[in-house]
């Protein structure tokens, strides 16, 4: 339940409240197909870590499994988006509560929405008490999240049942749309917000450590999460997009909408004056993206104790406190990063970092399936208490899923991240440790530098930001082909013989392999 709740609260914070509104604005009545496409990619993506956290659970699970079949290299880079993605998702969920609390108290805000001084303090107090509830005990901290959630639960359910009583079907052929079509659709999945709302399957891999039987329960979680939050926001977008006074969306289209609406449901609930529903919606517009930076929080410092653990950071952050089972010290190191992304930026606004906190995730999430190919490679009879059928099948289609939503987060996202992930490799390769299997490692991450390298050139040429010199949909023909190159480079990569260690800061969990599978120690 803990979970299943875990991830639920992760993805209903604010993807909800935006979300709706900005998926409109590209692609128009199509956008509930962008919100099943993204469930079926982040599903695919989840199935595979959910083979991989129930046979090998690890506290920051996404930055050791490629250190666990790569090596140092690749587990430094992917270290490096899991720290790009974890700590500026709290500092964006901590925006989405102050955008809304401008409602009330518009001293929090600027005319274009953007913080005052007040507002950054806000946010930064906000932070702090995140820090605060994550503290005293993982305990503590399920506990508080089991509330929050079920609140969390239940105010979207109440929209919907109301707005559903001015539900105009006609709504859904209005044009208005930038830019529309299947190309509206793939871009909204980005950068209206949608796969940034389904991303917090990932707290249950996160917390996987700490976890009763995780064997059983992550898998179930993962699928539940998906599945519970793709019902919730597809019936929210129906009932956003019906509900619409018909005139107001002749008059301005969808797209215009969002100068309109700078609070989408308070705002349209106004419009239609339902005075009880503005007052609960600004509540949960509260509660929803704190109950979310919360938990990222959280699981932020699960990332950072990883990372140490991998041997990229000081001793001190893959310390866990004995008595409350938190690594105080990552605690402390999210905290201070989170609140640098709430820092004087030039994207402060909630849908100003979106796309680029949604494809840092994802190339979080990138070496997964990688690494799944590797292990199911290298030990066979490693005992997998979720085994992903298909797997032949499914694995290369959830690496293409994660490449397709960076290629369609554009090419100003990825001009920004890309360079950074590849500085990174380089930085590692020229500075990092020069151990015996230094050679190794750097032979085991060439098929990722080049993946990098290759999909930012195909980013630059493409139709999503880039200078159309290669058309729609031959671009996306030339990543998959690409993708699969380096998909299949990436398994012949991995290490011959797997250390898989078990953490003595750690709860024993079994991980359990066949005697005949020698290459495990």
């Amino acid at each position: 339940m803990d979970l299943t709740l875990l991830g639920v609260g992760s993805m209903i914070g604010s993807g909800w409240l935006y979300a709706a509104l900005t998926s409109s604005g590209y692609a128009g009545g199509l956008t509930g197909w962008a919100w099943l496409l993204g469930a079926v990619m982040v599903l695919l993506i989840g199935l595979v870590f959910a083979e991989l956290s129930a046979a090998i659970p690890r506290a920051g699970g996404f930055v050791r499994y490629p250190q666990y079949t790569h090596g140092n290299v690749v587990g430094f880079v992917i270290g490096v988006s899991s720290l790009l993605a974890y700590t500026s998702t709290a500092g964006v969920e901590v925006e989405a509560v102050r955008q809304y609390a401008m409602y009330w108290w518009p001293a929090l805000g600027n005319a274009d929405s953007s913080p005052t001084t007040l507002g950054f303090v806000m946010q930064i107090a906000l932070l702090v008490a995140f820090f605060l509830l994550n503290y005293w005990s993982v305990s503590f901290f399920g506990r508080i999240n089991t509330i929050i959630t079920t609140f969390k639960f239940i105010v979207p359910l109440m929209v919907i049942v109301t707005l559903f009583g001015y539900y105009h079907g006609a709504n859904l052929e209005v044009p208005g749309t930038n830019p529309g079509g299947a190309h509206g659709v793939f871009s909204s999945l980005t950068g209206a917000g949608i796969v940034f709302a389904y991303l917090g399957f990932r707290q249950a891999v996160d917390f996987a450590s700490e976890a009763k039987n995780p064997q059983r329960n992550i898998p179930i979680a993962i699928i539940l999460a998906i599945a519970i939050s793709f019902a919730v926001y597809i019936l929210l977008q129906f009932a956003f997009m019906g509900a619409v006074p018909t005139d107001l969306l002749n008059a301005h289209g969808w797209v215009g909408l969002k100068a309109i609406f700078q609070s989408p449901y308070a705002d349209l609930a106004r419009s239609l004056g339902i005075t009880w529903l503005i007052n609960l919606i600004l509540i949960d517009a509260v509660i929803s993206p704190a109950g979310t930076g919360n938990i990222y929080l959280a699981g932020a410092s699960r990332v950072l104790f990883a990372w140490a653990k991998n041997g990229h950071l000081f001793n001190i952050f893959a310390k866990v406190d004995p008595k409350s089972g938190v690594p105080r010290g990552a605690l402390w190191l999210s905290l201070i990063l989170a609140i640098a992304w709430t820092l004087p930026s030039e994207f402060q606004v909630w849908g100003g970092l979106i796309g680029a906190v949604t494809s840092a995730t994802v190339f979080t999430y990138l070496p997964g399936p990688v690494n799944a190919g590797v292990l199911r490679a290298r030990l066979p009879g490693m005992k997998r208490p979720f085994k992903l059928p298909v797997f032949g099948l499914l694995s290369p289609l959830a690496f293409i899923a994660s490449s397709l939503l960076i290629y369609w987060s554009g090419w100003s996202v990825n001009v920004l991240l890309i360079p950074i992930l590849v500085v990174a490799w380089l930085a590692y390769v020229v500075f990092g440790k020069k151990d015996e299997h230094f050679k190794r490692d750097v032979m085991s991450s060439l098929w990722l530098l080049v993946y990098y390298l290759v999909v930012l050139v195909l980013s630059y040429l493409g139709t999503y930001g880039g200078i159309n010199a290669i058309s729609s949909p031959t671009d996306m023909v030339l990543l998959i082909v690409v993708t699969l190159v380096c998909y299949y480079w990436g398994v012949a990569s991995g290490h011959e013989k797997l250390t898989i260690p078990q953490d003595e800061d750690e709860p024993e969990h079994e991980i359990p392999v066949a005697k005949t599978s020698k290459a495990y120690s």
